[in-house]
């Protein structure tokens, strides 16, 4: 079965055509993220406008890449939300009329669950295990039981790991996307740790993630410390990893499984996927982390995850529009998937 994904939930504009949700056959994205870093952030009509533009040209270039017609896709997936509304309007609207005109049925996804179902264009999903997604947008902690059994056991209370990232890095005076810009720069840090910033832990709820005190933290070391960009980056980085590995460590004493997943833009970050291999193989668990390129916001997670939702009958309504917010406990089951795979718990 080949299924289109179209990703259109915040500044970038993805297609990618995936064959049974695990062969990634053909993926196209272009980003308006050089325009957007003369605002430094995103603006929701900027993006829009782009994606209205972009959309079309992306599609017909992974169709070329795959070197298939529209007529040989069996069915179409798209991100429905969370997102930016007017960009997530433009894929579902665009995704919508395409499936109509071709007589071929379109799936809403959600887009933190694509995001983990990048790890099952590099191997088979295996359950139970733990997930930590972490972007820009969004931190999560779940027990991932089975195909669309996720619980989440521990969220951000303020800000994301990556807006914390991106407002330290703003305030040091790098360029947008600001993630990136301060792994860049922390690795120009001295190897002795120069400075440290606090990594909250949240009382009475010891498996979510506060990050909001960690950019004033940084706000303050850097005014007072205006000549160690460098390391103050490396500080701010450290923090962030320590937060998430440690809940990650917390989550596993309660939950002890074999597989570790890892999904989400900063997952690409070097040194948190290092302290995630290292906490898996001291706990003698497997950490799967897929490459970069789908860590960041892609189209082929996007046609994984439509792939496992349509077996279990999801359909996109033509009256249907984004949902965004959209909550992940508020996500159906895969009903019948797992016994598609004889049972075995692996996609």
């Amino acid at each position: 079965m080949r299924i289109l994904g179209i990703e259109s939930s915040c500044d970038d504009t993805a297609a990618a055509v995936v064959e049974d949700g695990r062969r990634l056959v053909a993926s196209e994205r272009l980003s308006s993220a050089l325009l957007q870093r003369r605002f430094g952030g995103v603006v929701p009509e900027v993006a829009a406008r782009e994606h209205t533009m972009a959309i079309l040209p992306v599609v017909e270039a992974a169709l070329e890449s795959a070197g298939m017609d529209l007529q040989e896709l069996d069915a179409i997936a798209v991100t429905r939300g969370p997102g930016l509304l007017g960009a997530l309007l433009v894929g579902v609207t665009f995704a919508k009329a395409l499936g109509s005109s071709l007589g071929i049925p379109v799936v809403g996804v959600h887009h933190l669950e694509a995001h983990l179902y990048a790890n099952a264009l590099e191997g088979p999903v295996q359950f139970p295990a733990l997930a930590l997604i972490v972007s820009g947008g969004h931190t999560s902690l779940l027990y991932w039981r089975a195909h669309g059994e996720l619980e989440v056991i521990g969220s951000t209370r303020d800000d994301a790991a990556g807006e914390a990232l991106d407002k330290g890095a703003r305030l040091l005076g790098l360029p947008y996307p600001g993630g990136p810009e301060v792994e860049r720069l922390a690795a120009e840090a001295p190897d002795a740790p120069i400075f440290r910033l606090p990594v909250a832990r949240v009382a009475g709820s010891e498996l979510d993630f506060s990050f909001s005190g960690l950019k004033t933290a940084t706000e303050e070391l850097a005014r007072r410390h205006p000549g160690e960009r460098a390391a103050i980056a490396k500080a701010l980085q450290t923090a962030v990893v320590e937060a998430l590995v440690q809940n990650l460590a917390r989550a596993y004493a309660r939950y002890p499984v074999k597989h570790i997943y890892c999904a989400g833009g900063v997952t690409a970050n070097r040194v948190l996927a290092h302290a995630v291999q290292a906490f898996a193989a001291s706990v003698g668990a497997e950490a799967h982390i897929p490459q970069p390129s789908l860590c960041t916001d892609n189209a082929a997670m996007v046609a994984a995850a439509g792939y496992f939702r349509h077996l279990s009958g999801s359909r996109l309504q033509s009256t249907a529009g984004p949902m965004t917010p959209w909550s992940l406990t508020d996500l159906g089951t895969f009903a019948g998937v797992i016994q598609e795979n004889g049972g075995d718990n692996r996609c």
